[in-house]
């Protein structure tokens, strides 16, 4: 895998891949239209920011690339690639549960809060993972 040099872009089976870790100064993409939604990323070396409509969907730091991410009624699933451990931050639906899988293995569960924001932590080791949140 590779970071984004276009810094957001869809792929064939309709997901979207963004951000660019590697970059020194900060780049943003606005107004990137998927299925009349409207993203916008900002992302380089410190962070990695992705919304939705004007809404935060996902903050990684220090910054990352996500490669195949998708949201639906049943969770997210996306393809981490950084040079160390991140932290995610999403907005998804308020007060639910969610079970956490890093490369098929379960890691617990994660809840959102009254305003639907997830905190957690994924581990690097040098190479891509697969993360999924899978609504309980």
């Amino acid at each position: 895998m590779s970071v984004i040099e276009e810094l957001i872009r869809l792929e064939d089976n309709g997901t979207i891949s963004f951000g660019n870790y590697l970059m020194d100064t900060k780049k943003k993409v606005l107004d990137f239209e998927v299925e009349n939604d409207l993203y916008k990323v900002k992302t380089f070396r410190e962070i990695t920011k992705l919304e939705k409509n004007g809404k935060l969907l996902l903050e990684a730091v220090p910054g990352a690339t996500l490669h195949n991410f998708s949201v639906d009624e049943k969770g997210v699933k996306f393809i981490a690639e950084a040079e160390e451990d991140i932290q995610i931050l999403m907005e998804l639906e308020p007060e639910k549960e969610y079970k956490f899988i890093v490369d098929d293995v379960n890691m617990g569960k994660v809840n959102s809060n009254k305003s639907g924001k997830v905190n957690f932590s994924i581990e690097i080791k040098g190479q891509p993972v697969n993360v999924k949140l899978e609504k309980i």
